[in-house]
């Protein structure tokens, strides 16, 4: 049996409104790939992880392909901080050496997989 979900008239009325605002944006990228980043922070609040989720099976819902990429800076940085590398940042962006990125790839590689840590 499904389970069903009551909305309040002001939920309702709230989830129209968005619905309403972001068509236009839904004919655009309709049939089209979007590539979305599901950065470090959101993947460690459990409120974040199921807005995000819901969002993506919206969009692949509405005709849209979306596409996940995992950000990690904050697990990034607590690999970097283990290898005793400095994490420096030039307007919000993270700048490495080449022996640094590789160390964050392991880091995006490892970090997810439930309480797992890289090496």
């Amino acid at each position: 049996m499904e389970k069903q979900t009551v909305l309040s008239t002001d939920l309702a009325g709230q989830i129209a409104h968005v619905l309403i605002e972001a068509l236009p944006y839904i004919r655009r990228f309709r049939g089209k790939t979007l590539v979305l980043k599901y950065g470090g922070n959101a993947m460690v609040d459990e409120a974040l992880k199921h807005g995000f989720a819901r969002d993506v099976v919206l969009l692949k819902l509405v005709g849209i392909n979306p596409v996940v990429v995992h950000g990690g800076g904050p697990q990034i940085g607590r690999l970097l901080e283990r290898l005793g590398k400095p994490s420096r940042f030039v307007d919000g962006m993270r700048v490495t050496d080449s022996e640094t990125g590789r160390g964050g790839n392991g880091a995006r590689r490892f970090g997810q997989q439930g309480d797992r840590q890289p090496p």
